[in-house]
């Protein structure tokens, strides 16, 4: 479903402040692969998730989604293949506009428009149905602004719009980042939900080694730039955050660990 070909992405190139944000990258996601990426800052982990989204553009390198070749396709011909929910709640919804006219804008997304009617009565059922699901009240607030909205509440919408049309790739990007722990762990449980009930194929950025354990079924580390550890199947089943500590140190050549990376 992913398929990433020795792709490179070099900032301000040429210059005293070149930065090579992912360095050959080779990354391939067969469908209903949920990885979990993680690593220290600076590694490189949103810069893949925006190269994928095509917010970035390789310095060189190939990128294929289903099969076909995105490597230059701009970002908003790419969203049609993707889902993406962003680490700030106010981010991926319009504040000003209904819960249910943000469901309508997601469940458009890359057909044509027409001069019918916004919303109809099936349309508004199909969104109480897919609101229900979160357990949080939503479906009988369709007419409430998102901006009044929690924002777990809120991010967990973002979620919904991102899947409503179940996308070829899922990205979320320390999409519970902001929030407190236990809305982080109800999103994270309802994202988790979402993608094994859909069968999407997903990749989750995270800094919390626990959660990146956790969920999914394959995990990468980046470590400057590069996929220095990838790990699925039984070897991850039984992963724990020492062991994972340790492989980092071997591959790393370095005993640092920030801490950020160990909560």
């Amino acid at each position: 479903m992913l398929e990433m070909k020795n792709v490179r992405i070099v900032f301000n190139g040429g210059t005293v402040n070149e930065k090579v944000a992912l360095n050959g990258v080779n990354l391939h996601l067969a469908e209903g692969d949920f990885v979990t990426v993680i690593g220290g800052n600076g590694a490189g982990k949103s810069t893949l998730l925006n190269c994928v989204s095509g917010a970035y553009a390789p310095t060189s390198g190939q990128i294929f989604i289903d099969g076909q070749e995105v490597t230059s396709m701009p970002e908003y011909r790419r969203a049609k293949l993707l889902g993406r929910v962003f680490q700030d709640p106010m981010m991926g919804t319009a504040g000003n506009m209904w819960i249910e006219e943000n469901l309508a804008l997601a469940h458009r997304r890359g057909k044509r428009r027409g001069l019918g009617w916004g919303i109809s009565s099936a349309e508004r059922a199909q969104y109480r149905e897919q609101l229900a699901r979160l357990g949080l009240g939503l479906e009988d607030r369709l007419s409430t602004k998102v901006k009044l909205l929690s924002g777990g509440q809120r991010q967990a919408l973002t979620l919904l719009m991102a899947t409503l049309q179940k996308p070829k790739l899922l990205l979320l990007d320390e999409h519970t980042a902001a929030l407190d722990p236990k809305t982080a762990r109800k999103v994270l449980e309802l994202s988790e939900q979402i993608i094994n009930e859909s069968g999407l194929t997903s990749m989750m950025v995270t800094h919390n080694m626990r959660d990146a354990i956790r969920y999914g079924n394959r995990l990468i580390m980046m470590h400057d730039g590069r996929v220095v550890i990838d790990v699925s199947g039984e070897e991850k089943a039984h992963l724990t955050v020492e062991s994972l500590i340790e492989k980092f140190s071997e591959v790393s050549g370095s005993d640092e660990v920030s801490d950020r990376l160990v909560l």
